[in-house]
């Protein structure tokens, strides 16, 4: 999250999104359905669309890692039909995402996993996957733990797609990336904007080459990474 982002919701006093009321009167939800909402991914679902319309046009199955409140889903999902976008986050998120993906009632988005990336992953496999605004979040082993369960779910030719803020060279790419860093640290140790390099060599270990680095709004970058039919390069348990 870059200087138009601001600082995440969740590291302030107030709650980290807002709950979106809507009476869904059907007879097997007949009460309140409450949406959680993040309005940074509103600001930048579009400049992320742009880069998946270029490199998902052929694929078939995305696996989005972190979720969050699912907003995201809907959205690509609904404008990406030939996609079937398999949302998942911690146990503790699902409930809104479902409550995201009850409302759109989209063909093409099963029901939301729990996945924590240390834990057991989904034995089904997937020719792309798409995460935003997590390595930051997660800590490092974390972030390795993620790159090792993508080894085991992508396919041969698979597309990987990262959303969010990267340092190069070890330096922030701009003063607000340094403030939401020091923000992040503040809030949780483990937390920090990583390293470009460091996150491409973890790509690298589990057979994926780096396509494209993406500048985008806020200071945030999308990178995204395909793995070569004739890799070698699979994860191991």
């Amino acid at each position: 999250m870059g200087e138009n982002d601001g600082p995440s919701a969740a590291l302030q006093a107030a709650p980290p999104f807002a709950l979106i009321t809507q009476a869904d009167m059907s007879p097997t939800n007949p009460g309140p359905n409450l949406k959680p909402c993040a309005p940074a991914t509103e600001r930048n679902r579009e400049p992320i669309e742009r880069v998946l319309r270029q490199y998902l046009a052929d694929r078939r199955k995305v696996i989005e890692i972190g979720s969050g409140t699912g907003q995201h889903a809907v959205h690509f999902a609904s404008v990406f039909p030939h996609l079937l976008w398999q949302t998942s986050d911690r146990a503790e998120n699902l409930a809104g995402i479902r409550a995201w993906l009850q409302d759109a009632g989209l063909p093409n988005t099963p029901d939301a996993l729990s996945l924590d990336v240390g834990g057991i992953w989904p034995e089904a496999q997937f020719d792309a996957a798409f995460s935003a605004n997590t390595l930051h979040i997660m800590s490092w082993s974390e972030v390795e733990q993620m790159f090792g369960g993508l080894g085991q779910v992508l396919t041969d030719d698979a597309v990987l797609i990262i959303y969010g803020p990267f340092n190069y060279d070890g330096a922030f790419t701009s003063d607000s990336n340094r403030d939401f860093d020091q923000a992040l640290k503040a809030d949780a140790p483990h937390r920090g904007i990583r390293d470009q390099a460091a996150v491409d060599t973890l790509a690298a270990s589990i057979g994926m080459r780096l396509i494209a680095d993406v500048a985008m709004p806020a200071n945030n970058r999308c990178l995204v990474w395909q793995r070569s039919s004739t890799s070698s390069h699979r994860a191991t348990c």
